[in-house]
Order: structure tokens, then sequence, then C-alpha cells
């Protein structure tokens, strides 16, 4: 049902000078299930397992973790392209997984896609021109005219000057981070209210990966869309996001705007995170022995309880693995699902010690 006033956020870390809902998360999950020989149930892959939050109209926010942990899949799901096992998607007031053929092509015309690889992302067999008017054409914009103004104009936009240049290569033809400034024009084109990039500069070179994050932030301010920011990289979004979720096994374990994070993180993993950021002064390079041991636990039997149990170096027996943490609020804005930060973890080690 179609709500007549926006929204307010309900998320406690959403900034205070912007209050408009633009997507929303509740009690998300994304299960797929595994079958062997093709008929007999094997059990699941938990890629996203219970998330909650709120993005905000105009800000910009990254989504932060090792690979496989669920990040690409939020993203996917956020998108459309796979369906919420339970939990439900929010999109200006609308729930995503309600809408029918007609309005999920209208919604994912208001929600654009950055991918992690520019050249497989885009069609080989099509240039600039095609690959930037079929979503216009899709999407019932008739006039040849039109969308040649509107290609030329997001061609400029997004800095691929003159655009004349551009219109008839093919992506083999220009370079990764011209191929990398494409696939954002075609994110861009039918103006949408929130674009998710996904690892969009991981693959492009040290010296283009400053200017694609200098062009997704100017596009963000000057169009007032929301970008939600895939990374494993703590380092690019220092400089580029107003707020961090970061998470781990399928679930968001910590998130607060990003200086307070920086500054002060809470839970054991996001310490581990910013432990690996490689220093460039050998002197200090001895701290990264602090990191915890092991690898990401497997999404088809997760661990009991805190899933980072296991790697924790502040592991509590009889509480960590035992009872699931809920989300703490340790600093004003500032969320974190860990028992170390619970008011009473004293007394709730020792009700299942006592057991």
């Amino acid at each position: 049902m179609m709500l007549t006033t926006a929204r307010e956020a309900t998320d406690v870390t959403a900034p205070a000078g912007k209050k408009e809902v633009v997507l929303s998360a509740r009690d998300l999950h994304t299960w797929f299930e595994l079958r062997r020989w093709g008929v007999l149930h094997a059990g699941y892959v938990r890629a996203v397992d219970g998330v909650n939050f709120d993005l905000m109209r105009g800000e910009a926010v990254a989504f932060v973790g090792e690979s496989g942990c669920g990040k690409s899949s939020l993203a996917r799901t956020i998108l459309g392209l796979h369906r919420p096992t339970r939990g439900e998607v929010i999109f200006e007031d609308r729930k995503v997984g309600e809408l029918d053929r007609q309005g999920l092509r209208r919604y994912r015309a208001r929600v654009g896609y950055v991918q992690q690889d520019p050249y497989g992302a885009l069609p080989p067999f099509m240039n600039v021109r095609r690959i930037l008017g079929e979503p216009l054409i899709v999407n019932g914009v008739r006039s040849f005219r039109e969308r040649e103004k509107r290609i030329t104009e997001t061609l400029d936009e997004v800095r691929l000057t003159p655009p004349g240049d551009f219109l008839g290569k093919f992506p083999h033809q220009i370079s990764g981070g011209q191929q990398q400034r494409v696939v954002i024009a075609r994110a861009l084109i039918l103006k949408p209210a929130l674009i998710i990039a996904d690892e969009p500069v991981s693959m492009l070179d040290a010296s283009v990966r400053v200017e694609i994050l200098n062009l997704l932030q100017s596009i963000r301010k000057s169009h007032d869309l929301t970008l939600a920011f895939v990374t494993h990289d703590l380092s690019t979004v220092r400089y580029f996001a107003e707020r961090i979720f970061v998470m781990y096994a399928g679930k968001i374990i910590e998130k607060a705007a990003t200086d307070e994070l920086l500054q002060a993180p809470q839970h054991p993993y996001t310490l581990a995170l910013l432990e690996a950021i490689p220093d460039p002064d050998p002197e200090n390079a001895e701290h990264l022995r602090q990191i915890p041991g092991g690898e990401p636990p497997s999404l088809i039997s997760p661990p009991t309880a805190c899933r980072f149990h296991p790697r924790c170096p502040r592991f509590m027996e009889g509480l960590c693995n035992v009872k699931d943490p809920p989300d703490f609020e340790p600093r004003k804005g500032h969320i974190s699902a860990c028992w170390l930060q619970s008011p009473d973890m004293e007394s709730e080690l020792r009700k299942i010690q006592d057991r």
C-alpha cells in the first residue's frame, strides 16, 4: 500500500539532518537452497540472515566486510535480483516483494547498479550509444532526439568528453576507467533515487580509483541521490561514506557514522578490519600480527550464537557461543552486536553458567 507521507528513520544511526527514508530492510533473509543430484534438499546458504537498516535520501552508506560475508547478495536482494526468503525491502514506502511485473520494472528504473567488473558488465556487441539508449527505450523514451539529449548530457556528467568521441565506440575500444564511467552513466541515465555500487573501483588502477570515487560523490551531491557502496576496503570509505555498516557471516554486526566508527570501533571484528589496513611505514608492519586467525565461517552451517566467536580474541565461553547478542548502543548513534557492550554482561554470563 502506498503511504501519503515520507517515513522517518527508526535506525538510530541515521544522520540527524536527513530524515526521509528512501529504502529500508526489515528482518531481511536471503537463503539459497542446496540440492544434491538436483533433487534432494541439502541445506541452505544463509547469505543474508536477519538484516535491518534505513537508507536516507542523499546519503552515502558503505557496506563493509570480508569476501563471502553477504554484501553482494544483500545488494542483489535490494535490486530485486534475488527474492528474500523472509523479511522485506521497502522502497519509497512500497514493499518491493509485493510489486507486480510492471511495478518491479519501475522500481529497477529508480535503483541504479554499478557492477564490479566494468568490461563484463558491458555488452561487447553494443556501442556506447546503444548501451545507454537501451534503458531509455525499455522505459518508454521513444523520441530519438530526447534519447540523444539524455545520452549526451549523461556522458558529459560522467566526464566522457566530448561525448561525440565516445558514442560510436565499443567497450574494448576504451580504457577500464572509461568503461566504468559508461557503467555509471547507464546507472544514472534514468535519474534514479538510489545507486548501488558493488566494489566499483576494485578492478581499476590505483590512479583511476580516486577519480571514480570523486565522480560518484559529485553525482550523489548534485542529484541528491542515495549511494550504497559495497566494499571490503575500510581505507576507501573513510573519505567517502557518511555511515558504515559492517557485515560478517550474513549479518550487520556494527553500524555508526563513519568518523565515530573509525575512531571508536566497538566490535572485535571491526577492530580486526582496521588492523588489516596496510600501513606504508615498514616500521609499523608488526601490528598486522594482531589480526585474528582463521577464515570466515561457512554460510551453510554458521557458528551458533555470535558468528565471530570462533575467531574472536575476547571470546567468553558460555556466553558468546550460547546466546546470540542483540544490538547494543554503547555510544549514542553507534550500534554493535557484541556481548562486550552489554550493560548486563556479567549477569547474563552468570545466568547461563548457572543452568
